[in-house]
Formats: structure tokens, C-alpha cells, sequence
């Protein structure tokens, strides 16, 4: 194969990629304009079920369907929403037993015809489980069946051929997260409250606040304004931090004196220097209920390596390394 036949073949994959995106990315404007309008009775219905039941979300669908279900369980669990997904062929060989009655049903077909989600819609009209469905056909079986059937727009699969579910799988993805964001903010549901879901990986080192984190007491550098510059090379020395905190006469952070300080002072005699004669003053602090990300933000846009951790009254209580940071995953 030639270089000319290379590229042209080539460019027609690139222009395959662009055009896969340009009819998802329409149908994503298309449902966003429908939750304005024909949607948005449904969606505000689906979001108080989910919101008031005393159970869990059971998601459930098969095929792309399915996949696209586990996804939308693992957030909707993720943001405060009790939630996990059965599998509609499982359902059908005793994991209905799963289903409870206090639970609510998201049902996720395309077609709306799926012989594997029979059983769970004859369950939930069985014992009046709340049932919502996310289908491309209102006249199917399963949104006829449902309390409520949110439909989505009418819109060309990115398949060329009309078959592979691509723009519907997206979109059924795509309100999957709004449903699982407005019943987040529904509740008030907190980056704290997240982190208690996500306690491992970056993720949740990121959410660990600092006061979690810090050294404190008999740890921290700190000296007051006048101390003579050998002693505080002696006490930056001892606790190996690389700066020392300086307090002033009522115990409030005033500034900061680090081994760069000191180096960019070697043309002085430092034995006959104080603290205030190179500290910085108004050094970069943060506080204790800081997120270690918001630290590590501050410590690489100002390039230092620490951050001295003061309260609401800048009395420093606390000091924060970047070693700290990779310890936790953070950095």
C-alpha cells in the first residue's frame, strides 16, 4: 500500500471519528432541550420516587443497556443515592428476591421490548414497586407498564448501519447523571459526604482535609519575632520541615523564614541576624478543614513546600509538607 492510499484511508477514519461525534454531541443538545420541555414533567416526577423511598435504586436493563446500568448504579451510589444493579436475565433465575418493597425500579431499554425485563415489570405491578423506565419508543410494553417512562428524543444512532446502540446509549447515560446530580443537590449532599463513599485512591486523598493530615504540638517550627537567626536554623534543623513559623507577641503567625531565605542571605553574617531581618511576611497559610487538594494546589502555584496551617484567628495550629501529600496520593 502506497503513502497516497495510506492517507486517504486515513482520513476517512478521522472523518468517521468526527462524524460519530457530531450526531452524539446533536443528540445531546436534543436531550438537553427536551428536559426543558416534554421531559421535565417526567424527570421532576422520577427524582421525587427516587428521593423519597426508604430503600435502594435497583437499576436494571440487558445488552449495551445493561452496561450503560452498572454505570448509573455506581454513580447514583456514589452521590448518596443507595443503588446497585441486577441484572434483568439474573432477575429471571431468583434475583427478583433482591428487589424490596421499599425499593424503586430504573428500568433502561432502548426498544422497550426486552423479553429478559417481563418478569421485573410483572414483579414491581405485582407489589406496587415504583417502576421508571428510560426507552427511545413511548408505545413500548415497558413504558405503557411504567409509573414513569421518560422517553428519549428520536435520534440517529452514530452506526452507520442504525443497529449498534451508540447515540441512545449515550444519552441514556447522559440522563442517568442528571438524575443521580439533581437528587445530589436535592439533598444537599456535600464533598464530604462524598468522600465518605470514596475513601481510597486519589479521589478520596483529595477530599482528606488537612487537619486530617497535619503535624501539630511539639512538631511544629515555630519561633518568635526577634529570635537571633542561629537559633532558628537550629530549631529548622530539628524538625525538618525546611522553614520555620514566626509568631509575634500575641502567638500569631507574622512570617516565614526558609532554607531559601537563609541561602539567598549567605553575603550577610547570619550570626548577627533575627528572623525579622529575611523573614517573609504574610506567608501562604491555610486551614485545617482545607481539602489536601486546595493544599496542594497553593504549594504548586507558589513553589514552596510547605504550608503553615492557621485557625480563624491566624494562630498557627498546624503545618502541612508536601511529603504529606504523597504519602496520602494526593500529589
Amino acid at each position: 500500500m502506497n503513502k497516497k492510499d495510506v492517507t486517504i484511508i486515513e482520513n476517512n477514519l478521522l472523518s468517521s471519528a468526527q462524524r460519530t461525534v457530531a450526531i452524539e454531541r446533536k443528540a445531546l443538545g436534543t436531550l438537553e432541550r427536551a428536559l426543558g420541555d416534554e421531559l421535565s414533567e417526567g424527570f421532576l416526577k422520577a427524582v421525587e420516587v427516587i428521593g423519597r423511598i426508604r430503600g435502594r435504586l435497583i437499576v436494571t436493563g440487558v445488552g449495551k443497556s445493561g452496561h450503560i446500568g452498572v454505570k448509573i448504579a455506581a454513580t447514583m451510589a456514589s452521590t448518596g443515592t443507595p443503588a446497585f444493579f441486577v441484572h434483568a436475565a439474573e432477575a429471571n433465575h431468583g434475583d427478583l428476591g433482591m428487589i424490596g418493597l421499599d425499593d424503586a425500579v430504573l428500568a433502561l431499554s432502548k426498544g422497550g421490548e426486552s423479553a429478559e425485563l417481563r418478569s421485573i415489570t410483572a414483579y414491581t405491578r405485582r407489589f406496587s414497586i415504583p417502576l421508571i423506565s428510560v426507552t427511545a419508543n413511548a408505545r413500548s410494553s415497558l413504558a405503557q407498564a411504567s409509573d414513569i417512562s421518560l422517553v428519549l428524543p428520536d435520534e440517529e444512532e452514530a452506526c452507520p448501519h442504525g443497529l449498534a446502540p451508540t447515540t441512545s446509549a449515550l444519552m441514556t447515560l447522559a440522563l442517568g447523571d442528571a438524575l443521580a446530580i439533581a437528587l445530589l443537590e436535592a439533598r444537599g449532599f456535600t464533598a464530604t459526604d462524598f468522600h465518605v463513599f470514596h475513601p481510597g485512591g486519589k479521589l478520596g486523598a483529595s477530599l482528606t482535609r488537612v487537619a486530617e493530615i497535619m503535624h501539630k504540638g511539639d512538631r511544629l517550627p515555630l519561633v518568635p519575632r526577634g529570635t537571633p537567626l542561629p537559633e532558628a536554623i537550629s530549631v529548622l534543623s530539628r524538625k525538618h520541615f525546611g522553614c520555620v513559623g514566626v509568631q509575634d507577641g500575641e502567638g500569631r503567625l507574622c512570617g516565614i523564614v526558609t532554607e531559601g531565605d537563609m541561602a539567598r542571605n549567605l553575603d550577610r553574617n547570619l550570626s548577627l541576624l533575627c528572623v525579622d531581618d529575611i523573614m517573609t511576611e504574610k506567608p501562604k497559610t491555610i486551614k485545617p478543614t482545607a481539602f489536601a487538594s486546595s493544599a496542594l494546589a497553593l504549594i504548586n502555584k507558589h513553589n514552596i513546600g510547605a504550608l503553615i496551617v492557621v485557625d480563624d484567628d491566624n494562630y498557627p495550629v498546624g503545618l502541612i509538607h508536601f511529603h504529606d501529600l504523597l504519602r496520602i496520593g494526593v500529589a
